[in-house]
């Protein structure tokens, strides 16, 4: 097996086409599961407070994952542990489809958590070893164009699937079984494989990499804005809840689309120049809107808003690899998956805090604020 270094003039296509099929599959799952498991739960009469705990129990599985990386990467290779992820989630989903005990989901919801960080950070390593520099934009562009499809695809299928039954949680648990079956097939002609790291070379990435780390937390922080509170920015500024659910799918579906093209701009252009242009054009999108009157014109910066703010996380990935090799992939891999995490948490809170505090038009305006003051750090950081 190679590592990254090894790959400069060769891209290892077995290993990429497999890191990109798993993601958009757990993408799909996750889409699916995350508003089915709160549907369903509503549907059986547990309160939001309990529906509240079981989405930390998928929180509180991340966080685990990511303090024992060491080990795991240690004891078993990074290729293994993502095909097991991958049917350690499809056994997950089958037991939301075969119990319906508050507890047993609860355990089920906290390992869907620990096996889905383990697929993304691992996959996310593994990409980049699997990719040489030349490539490695327009690779890291498909990825996150699977990712994002994923994510927006999964919610479509709960209309056909219904919530009522556990028939979404088995045909999703076969799918990620079948998935995790293809990806073993693969495994067999991959040439690469991400070296292990440990949870130390974590916080020495958070020290060596500020920017990366920056800009993923940036990316949740924008991102959870978008889809979580955006919508109620719309309902609250008298736009109906058809139009506010109309703008989820906007902001989704022309940001899977734009992301390979991104990829081409990161192996032509520089980097930093590409990802200072994303976040200064989803800043400019945030401060737009509360002007906008038009509802075409209001979906026309949306669209644009998702695709520069999901185009940082496509940034940060590519130049990750660029910038670093070895167990430092890995060790990337997982900061980002905490960067994210924090971002995300803070985006959905304070968002809706400033929302209530100032008025629906203080929840774009900060948010687009927030994004000109790291637009200023990342401009002040290319001069050094």
């Amino acid at each position: 097996m190679q590592s990254s270094s090894s790959t400069v003039f060769s891209p290892d296509w077995p290993a990429i086409v497999a890191v990109v099929l798993g993601v958009t599959a757990f993408s799909v799952a996750q889409g699916l599961t995350y508003p089915l498991i709160s549907l369903t739960l509503e549907a059986r009469g547990f309160s939001p407070a309990l529906i509240g705990v079981n989405a930390l129990a998928f929180a509180g599985g991340l966080a685990a994952s990511t303090l024992m990386l060491g080990t795991l990467t240690a004891r078993w290779r990074a290729d293994r542990l993502i095909i097991a992820s991958l049917i350690g989630c499809s056994l997950c989903l089958a037991t939301f489809a075969a119990s319906g005990s508050f507890a047993v989901w609860l355990l089920a919801r906290f390992l869907l958590g620990f096996f889905a960080s383990l697929i993304f950070m691992l996959g996310e390593a593994w990409l980049n070893a699997a990719c040489p520099d030349r490539l490695r934009g327009r690779v890291s562009g498909i990825y996150g164009a699977g990712m994002c499809a994923g994510f927006a695809a999964g919610p479509l299928a709960i209309p056909l699937l219904g919530s009522a039954s556990g028939i979404g949680f088995a045909m999703t648990a076969i799918y990620l079984a079948i998935v995790a079956f293809a990806t073993a097939m693969l495994m067999f002609s991959t040439k690469t494989v991400p070296e292990p790291s440990s949870t130390g070379d974590v916080f020495r990435f958070f020290r060596a990499a500020p920017l990366l780390a920056g800009m993923v937390f940036v990316f949740g922080f924008a991102d959870i804005a978008a889809i979580s509170a955006m919508p109620v920015y719309f309902v609250k500024m008298g736009y109906s809840e058809a139009f506010a659910a109309v703008s989820v799918t906007v902001l989704a579906l022309p940001t899977a689309i734009a992301q390979p093209f991104i990829g081409v701009l990161l192996d032509r252009f520089p980097r930093e120049r590409v990802a200072l242009t994303a976040v200064t054009v989803a800043a400019a999108s945030y401060l737009l809107l509360p002007s906008m009157t038009s509802e075409i014109a209001i979906l026309s910066v949306f669209a644009l808003m998702g695709t520069a703010t999901f185009s940082l996380y496509t940034c940060a990935l590519t130049m990750l690899g660029e910038r670093h090799s070895g167990a430092m992939l890995v060790a990337g891999s997982a900061a980002f998956a905490l960067a994210y995490a924090a971002g995300s948490g803070a985006g959905s809170g304070l968002t809706g805090a400033i929302m209530e505090a100032g008025g629906p038009k203080a929840g774009p305006l900060s948010v687009g604020i927030g994004l000109v003051i790291f637009t200023a750090f990342m401009m002040k950081a290319r001069k050094r």
